[in-house]
């Protein structure tokens, strides 16, 4: 089973890839969502049409779906690769220039690489650095997020390369913005052997704020074959309306009403969101999680923050981990919450399960990724009455 598991899984990873640079097939038809209004995360398995997700064909058109409403209402439009695109390698620095409609920038991520193992090097995209313990082996990709989308404060709208090419006035939040750059720096490694990086080997990481982006990142660029955000919060692996709910009972937790005075992560488009009710979203975070699949995803936590809704990403990933379920993959997909500790501070409890997932998916080694631990006790399950009150399809 394991082996029959990673066959469908690099199986899917060569058609998602694909799929992301043509056309998207004749899928349902999104109908007009302006009554939409729900308080239990959307059904993962059912179209916003009504029909029913059975298969990997209807998936596929239902990732679809949510990548669209996401982009549209949430993230802001992923724009597609640029103009044209020049590459160099020199000193360990993977220098990118990229001309868009007459515009150009240039960015510059530095590789560390490892001091053991064989190239070409299976690597670690680090958003705004790495917060967990550099992995044996493994290269290190070092990526100024900041220089391509700013993120000091809600008045950083519109700052920073991305914006250079495609107006401050652009849809995209920051967290697009830098998994477009990202998106950019697998097809550099592509373009680039001599930079020594397994492109089919790749996963993506970070901590808090940049743990959002590695989310994003992880979502939207099939090619990453493994994602890791770490205590990520709201904007991240968290629910928006499970946040809203544990805010209603007195818990200080960061909510889409928040995050929008906060700082620029979001388009302007989802302010009418946040503002009014998420409950009129017609996707929340379990959505956005669900779009890694299924590839692998280890989603790490700390209790130790209110703010950070360690119960709202709880309820949020086991739902996204229905459709690794569905896919007869589940243990692709692993959840861990760790008692307090110093924020992005990694313990050493979560060492051998994140060892496990570097093993599996950055080396090809069969480990046990069937992880699903929290020390909060908490206790959720799908179907969920209240949450998540839908059954999982078997897709194989």
């Amino acid at each position: 089973m394991v082996s029959f598991s990673r066959h469908c899984l690099f199986a899917f990873l060569l058609a998602a890839a694909a799929d992301a640079l043509q056309a998207p097939r004749a899928c349902p038809a999104i109908p007009s969502l302006t009554s939409f209004n729900d308080t239990a995360l959307p059904d993962l398995f059912t179209f916003l049409n009504g029909r029913k997700v059975t298969t990997l064909a209807d998936w596929a058109c239902k990732r679809e779906e949510i990548s669209t409403l996401m982009q549209r209402d949430e993230l802001g439009a992923l724009p597609g690769r640029p103009d044209s695109m020049n590459v160099s390698f020199a000193g360990n620095t993977l220098t990118i220039g990229v001309i868009q409609g007459g515009k150009n920038i240039t960015f510059a991520p530095t590789i560390t690489y490892p001091t053991t193992g064989t190239a070409p090097f299976p690597a670690l995209i680090g958003m705004g650095g790495v917060s967990i313990p550099a992995p044996s082996g493994v290269a290190i990709i070092q990526f100024n997020n900041e220089q391509m989308a700013a993120q000091d404060t809600a008045a950083s709208r519109g700052q920073g390369l991305f914006f250079d090419l495609y107006g401050s006035d652009a849809s995209a939040g920051a967290m697009i913005a830098w998994a477009w750059a990202v998106r950019l720096i697998m097809d550099a490694l592509e373009k680039t052997p001599e930079a020594n990086i397994n492109t089919g080997r790749v996963g993506v990481t970070g901590c808090s704020r940049n743990g959002k982006g590695a989310l994003v990142a992880g979502a939207f660029e099939p090619r990453l074959v493994l994602t890791i955000p770490q205590e990520s919060g709201s904007g991240g692996t968290d629910s928006w309306r499970i946040s809203d709910f544990i805010l209603s009972t007195g818990v200080s937790t960061q909510t889409a009403s928040e995050i929008v005075q906060e700082n620029v992560w979001l388009s302007p488009n989802f302010d009418q969101f946040a503002n009014t009710s998420v409950n009129k979203l017609p996707f929340d975070h379990h959505s956005l999680a669900a779009l890694v699949a299924p590839r692998g995803m280890f989603a790490i936590d700390n209790l130790g923050y209110d703010w950070l809704g360690p119960f709202s990403s709880y309820g949020a990933m086991i739902s996204a981990r229905t459709v690794w379920t569905a896919m007869g993959v589940s243990d692709f997909m692993g959840v861990s919450q760790a008692a307090n500790h110093t924020h992005c501070v990694f313990p050493s409890t979560q060492q051998p399960q994140l060892d496990a997932f570097i093993q599996k998916f950055l080396f090809d080694e069969q480990t046990d990724t069937d992880i699903v631990e929290t020390a909060g006790n908490y206790t959720f399950e799908v179907p969920d009455a209240q949450w998540a009150p839908w059954s999982v399809p078997n897709f194989v």
